[in-house]
């Protein structure tokens, strides 16, 4: 049987992400909280069966992936595919700060998926590296089960979009260690199950 599900965890949370500084790929470490929102996941994934567990090798997905897998006896495998969107000129900035320091990239970046922010990528370059670590999972023929993937707010939408078209994620917000289920169905086509689920941060 190949892989039969997958679950898509976006990391904990971060200093940046209280202050509303866009990260990028700046490894930004998990705060408190984030922390201890990593161990509500795993604690929630506990008995579920896990045959492997992926990250982005920023240290804020990396650091959840290795909470969740400290009980499953596995060691995340680390693939810089499922970072987050490099923002270029924009990280470490608040979105008024890039408004007023960069105003023309900052329109461009809007209303445009195929706009590169300067040293950094666009919104289409990363759904493509997303979709690449995606085949390479999935279509692994030593793999069966279910599968989990620790990445990024960004990274996990434009994914979902690749996957499902642009109402996937419409209207959706993907918490911090927020849980997606994807699961193959009889004819293999990907189904998504549930979207953003944080049920176990109510905990």
């Amino acid at each position: 049987m190949p892989l039969g599900r997958v679950l898509l965890v976006r990391h904990g949370e971060t200093d940046y992400n209280t202050t509303g500084r866009w990260q990028g790929q700046l490894d930004t470490p998990l705060n408190l909280l984030g922390r201890q929102q990593a161990e509500k996941v795993a604690l929630a994934l506990r008995n579920v069966p896990l045959s492997l567990i992926v990250s982005s090798d920023l240290s804020r997905a990396a650091d959840t992936a290795r909470a969740i897998a400290a009980h499953h006896g596995l060691t995340p495998v680390l693939d810089a595919r499922w970072r987050e969107i490099h923002l270029g000129i924009f990280q470490g900035l608040t979105r008024q700060e890039i408004k007023e320091i960069y105003p023309l990239e900052y329109n461009s970046w809007h209303h445009d998926d195929n706009f590169v922010v300067p040293n950094g990528e666009s919104r289409l370059q990363v759904q493509k590296r997303a979709h690449e670590a995606w085949l390479s999972l999935t279509e692994r023929p030593d793999l069966e089960g279910t599968a989990l993937v620790t990445a990024h707010g960004g990274t996990i939408r434009w994914l979902l979009i690749r996957l499902f078209g642009e109402e996937a994620t419409l209207g959706r917000h993907l918490e911090n260690t927020s849980i997606t289920t994807l699961e193959r169905s009889e004819d293999g086509a990907w189904v998504m199950r549930k979207v953003g689920d944080v049920a176990h941060l109510q905990v």
